[in-house]
C-alpha cells in the first residue's frame, strides 16, 4: 500500500533457509557496486519454452529448480545483492524431483508443471515463515498453505521461495521506504542498484524481473503489484477482487486486498491467473466468482485485440514526469497503428474516493490482521501486541520510519460502525460505478489507459518515498482489473502503461495487453549498473 500524498490521496500501494544475505535491519540503504553477473541459461525463458525442453527430456524441473537457486546465490546473496529473495524453500528440489517423477509417468498437471514460483513474504506456504517482513513474525511458520498456494502446487508448480517486501505490505507508516523491512532489509532495483523497486511486493518485482525464477506472485491493496512491476519492466495483473482468494495471505484490506501474477510476459501471467483463480469456501469474496465457469485466460492472447478495440486515455493520469509522458504518447500510436481506436476520457470522480479509502483500510486492517494472527498461530496475537513488539525493538524495526498507522488502525472501532461502512460504500461508488464504469460507458470503451508509474526514484531512508505519480488507483478501490506493460524505458529505467476495465474484464484486458506488448516488444533484461547515467539512449 503506497501513498502518493497521505493527506489528499492513496493512489499508490496500498515473504527452506533465510538467504545468506539478508542486511542487519538498521542497516541504511545504500548503492552498491555493479557486478556484472554471469550469463544465465534461463534469462527471460518462458513458461511456455520451459515446458517445451521438459517435453522433449532435455531439461528437468529437478534441474531448472537448482539452476534458479543458483541465480538466487549468484544474484542475489552475492554480485549485486538484489536483497529480493527472503527465504528459500528447503522441500523445492525433492518437489521438483516428484514432478518429474509424474512427468515421466505421463501424469502432466497442466502449464505450470515444474514451474518454479516465488510468492510475496505475506503468502503461507509450508514449511517456510511468513512475516510480512517483520521481526515480531520471524519465527511463524504456518501449519497450512494458503488457497492459491494449494492451487499452485495442484497445477504443477514448484514453490521456490519467498520474496522481501515492504514491510507489512507498506501499511504501517506514511514515511515509508518501499522495499525494505525488518526481517529482510532494503531489495534494490536491478535497472539501478540505487533506485527504489516500489512496493509493496518489491522482492517478487526485482526478483522476476532479474530472472531469479520463472514467474512470481505479489499481493495488492492500491499499487502493490502494478507500482514494482511498472518499474521492473514486468507485466503486472491485479485481479478483480474475489477472482484469487486471499485465505492465508496476511491482509490490509477486505475490500481491495488480492494477489496477483507478475511476470515477464503477458502470456505467463494469463497461464498463473488460470491456474489460482478459484472459488474458495473461506474467502467470501470468491463467491461471485465460484459461480462463474472456470476461464483459461491463455486463450485470450490475440495478437489482433486491438483492431476495432476503443480505449480511453485519462489524461488526468498524466503530467507527473515528462519523458513518462513521452513513452505513453509512443505507447498511444502503437495501439493506433494496430487498429485500436483512441480517444480522451475521464473518470468523473478521479481522487473524490482518497478520504474515504484510507478510513476503509485503517477499519479493515486492524480487523482483518487480528483476525490472521489469531487463526494462524502467529506469536503475536493482536495490532496492539505488534505495535508494542515495535515499541520495544525500535532500533531494529524502526530505524528509518514509525508506526502511526499501526496507531491509527488501532484506534478504530469494529466493522459495524456507520462511519466504516458509509465511506466503503461511498469509495466503491466513486471509484466503480460512477467512475471507471461511468468512463466507459460514456464513449463505448473496452479500457482506460493511463501511465502505470514514475520512473524509479533514488531509495532515500531519510526523506523517505518521493514518487512523482501513478495511474491505476480507480481500478484498486473500484475492486476492478488492471494490468501493467512495459512501454519503455526513461534513461534505462522501466515505465509500464497500465490498462483498467470493469469488474471481471480480466480476458479482454490480457487480449488488449497482449495484442500491446506483442506491437511494442518493449520489455528489456535488466543490466544492474549501481546507477543509471541521465541521458543514456533508450
Amino acid at each position: 500500500m503506497h501513498r502518493l500524498a497521505l493527506a489528499t490521496s492513496l493512489s499508490l500501494l496500498v515473504a527452506c533457509q533465510p538467504t545468506a544475505q539478508t542486511p542487519a535491519a538498521a542497516d541504511a540503504p545504500a548503492p552498491v557496486a555493479a557486478q556484472a553477473p554471469a550469463a544465465f541459461a534461463f534469462e527471460e525463458a518462458d513458461i511456455a519454452s520451459l515446458q517445451k525442453q521438459m517435453a522433449e527430456g532435455s531439461l528437468t524441473s529437478k534441474a531448472l529448480t537448482q539452476a534458479y537457486l543458483d541465480r538466487i546465490a549468484a544474484i542475489d546473496d552475492a554480485g549485486p545483492t538484489l536483497n529480493a529473495v527472503i527465504e528459500t524453500n528447503p522441500d523445492a528440489l525433492k518437489d521438483a524431483e516428484a514432478l518429474d517423477a509424474e512427468r515421466k509417468a505421463g501424469k502432466l498437471r497442466g502449464p505450470l508443471h515444474g514451474i518454479p514460483v516465488l510468492l510475496k513474504d505475506n503468502i503461507d506456504a509450508m514449511p517456510m515463515v511468513n512475516s510480512a517482513g517483520s521481526l515480531a513474525l520471524a519465527s511463524h511458520k504456518p501449519k497450512t498453505d494458503a488457497f492459491l498456494v494449494a492451487k499452485l502446487r495442484d497445477a504443477g508448480a514448484v514453490i521456490l521461495g519467498k520474496t522481501n517486501l515492504s514491510e507489512w505490505a507498506n501499511f504501517r507508516s506514511t514515511r515509508s521506504t518501499s522495499g525494505w523491512s525488518g526481517r529482510g532489509g532494503q531489495t534494490h532495483n536491478p535497472y539501478a542498484l540505487d533506485r527504489n523497486p516500489c512496493g509493496s511486493s518489491a522482492g517478487t518485482g526485482s526478483a522476476i524481473a532479474a530472472n531469479l525464477a520463472a514467474v512470481g506472485i505479489g499481493t495488492e491493496t492500491d499499487g502493490s503489484i502494478l507500482c514494482p512491476s511498472a518499474v521492473a519492466g514486468l507485466v503486472g495483473l491485479k485481479p478483480t477482487v474475489g477472482l484469487v482468494s486471499r485465505s492465508g495471505i496476511i491482509p490490509i484490506s477486505a475490500s481491495q486486498d488480492t494477489a496477483g501474477p507478475m511476470t515477464r510476459s503477458v502470456a505467463d501471467a494469463a497461464a498463473l491467473l488460470t491456474a489460482i483463480a478459484a472459488g474458495d469456501d473461506t474467502d467470501a469474496a470468491t463467491r461471485e466468482y465460484a459461480a462463474r465457469t472456470a476461464i483459461d485466460y491463455t486463450t485470450h492472447l490475440k495478437v489482433d485485440a486491438l483492431k476495432g478495440a476503443r480505449i480511453g486515455v485519462v489524461r488526468k493520469l498524466m503530467g507527473y514526469q515528462p519523458d513518462t509522458d513521452a513513452a505513453f504518447e509512443r505507447a498511444i500510436a502503437a495501439m493506433k497503428a494496430a487498429g485500436a481506436t483512441v480517444v480522451d476520457a475521464e473518470i468523473p470522480t478521479l481522487g473524490q474516493w482518497d478520504k474515504d479509502e484510507y478510513e476503509v483500510l485503517l477499519y479493515e486492517f486492524k480487523d482483518g490482521l487480528n483476525r490472521y494472527l489469531a487463526s494462524s498461530g502467529a506469536p503475536h496475537k493482536t495490532l496492539a501486541d505488534l505495535i508494542a513488539f515495535n515499541t520495544a525493538n525500535a532500533a531494529t524495526e524502526m530505524p528509518f520510519f514509525a508506526q502511526e498507522i499501526f496507531e491509527q488502525a488501532n484506534a478504530k472501532g469494529p466493522l459495524t460502525e456507520p462511519a466504516y461502512l458509509a465511506a466503503r460504500d461511498k469509495a466503491r461508488r466513486l471509484a466503480g460505478p460512477q467512475g471507471i464504469d461511468a468512463a466507459l460507458k460514456a464513449q463505448q470503451l473496452d479500457a482506460l489507459v493511463a501511465p502505470a508509474m514514475s520512473p524509479a526514484w533514488p531509495t532515500d531512508p531519510v526523506n523517505a518515498d518521493h514518487f512523482t505519480g501513478a495511474g491505476y488507483g480507480a481500478a484498486a478501490v473500484a475492486r476492478y482489473p488492471s494490468i501493467t506493460v512495459p512501454m519503455g524505458d526513461v534513461h534505462g529505467l522501466p515505465v509500464g502503461i497500465a490498462f483498467m476495465g470493469t469488474a471481471w474484464s480480466e480476458g479482454r484486458l490480457i487480449e488488449l495487453a497482449y495484442a500491446y506488448e506483442q506491437a511494442s516488444k518493449a520489455r528489456k533484461p535488466p543490466r544492474f549498473p549501481a546507477t543509471i547515467t541521465v541521458g543514456a539512449a533508450e
